[in-house]
């Protein structure tokens, strides 16, 4: 009688769940196709690897594309390791936009590796790079964007590449890029005045790791001694410290920097062996700040860094100012 029960049970269930299961299968299609293609408004897929990137592809890009930023403020693209997302977004996108010059080698490797249709667009590889000796094999430093005419030309770049994308949208790519790079004219020059009112005895950048030597040469300031080279996957040995104070105590600089995506801890203790001054500021090296920050942009990021760099160093600080 049990059995009997039983049979009669799970044959009346069996409509009801290949019902079920249709509308489960119906639904997960309408989720992949709504994943796999643009918007309700067409929009093109824009990807880009860094926060730098992210934020000059906003501006250009504005309302007309669908920006997805792979790196949140404060990640280090040296040392970034992708997470399965990543692989969905680059495989998804329409243009994918990324440094360049090995600065995310995780994420070069995964792009290579992706399918899909994207174009891939190396914007910091429009400025020719400065050459740096790395453990006896010279490598293009990727830390481009330290001037802003440097990151004018990235700006170029990304208009360019969003013009081929979405050709209709040519015009307002045009005017934005336009007036951003107009606003990074006034920055470079702004940067320049400032670095100026610095002691030139005391135009010295000591950081963690070496990530400003576009910015000094662009402004004048001489870097004295990093903790690690241009790749913050470098961990310094104990001679590496000891030489980096002995040299500190040389140059007699008033301060030195920890940078925002990289453990102060260690440029702490050069500091306190060297008996001079850690910067109050932390220098935005590889990253944007949080949103809020005082360098949740490109522009204010580099306004915040010369800020610190003035101060610490003895220059007299004026705030940027943009004339329209």
């Amino acid at each position: 009688m049990n059995t009997i029960t039983h049979s009669k049970a799970r044959y009346c269930w069996q409509p009801v769940l290949a019902i079920v299961l249709a509308l489960l299968v119906d639904g997960c299609a309408a989720v992949n196709s709504n994943r796999n293609s643009p918007d309700a408004g067409g929009k093109p897929r824009v990807v880009a690897t860094s926060t730098i990137i992210a934020d000059l592809a906003q501006e250009v890009g504005g309302e007309e594309i669908q920006l997805t930023g792979i790196l949140k403020p404060g990640a280090d693209p040296h040392v970034y390791e992708p997470v399965p997302a990543d692989s969905r977004y680059l495989e998804e996108a329409d243009l994918i936009l990324y440094n360049g010059y090995n600065l995310e080698p995780g994420l070069i490797k995964l792009m290579n590796a992706a399918g899909g249709k994207a174009r891939k667009l190396a914007v910091g590889e429009v400025v020719k790079p400065l050459q740096l000796d790395k453990g006896g094999a010279v490598v293009p430093d990727p830390h481009v964007w330290g001037s802003a005419e440097n990151a004018a030309a990235m700006v170029n770049s990304i208009r360019d590449g969003l013009i081929e994308l979405s050709p209709k949208d040519r015009e307002k790519y045009t005017q934005r890029a336009a007036q951003l790079t107009n606003e990074l004219k006034q920055l470079h020059s702004w940067i320049n005045q400032q670095i100026q009112t610095i002691p030139p005895d005391k135009r010295k950048l000591v950081t963690t790791h070496d990530a400003f030597q576009y910015y000094g040469r662009a402004y004048g300031l001489a870097i004295a001694g990093t903790l690690i080279g241009i790749s913050t996957e470098e961990q310094p040995s104990a001679q590496t410290v000891q030489k980096l104070v002995e040299s500190i105590k040389k140059t007699g600089v008033p301060a030195i920097f920890a940078e925002t995506t990289i453990n102060p801890a260690l440029i702490k203790t050069v500091a306190q062996e060297a008996g001079i001054k850690l910067a109050p500021n932390q220098l935005y090296s590889d990253s944007i700040g949080a949103k809020g920050s005082n360098g949740d942009t490109y522009i204010k990021m580099m306004e915040a860094n010369t800020r610190a760099i003035v101060e610490a160093l003895g220059g007299k600080y004026t705030p940027f100012q943009l004339k329209k």
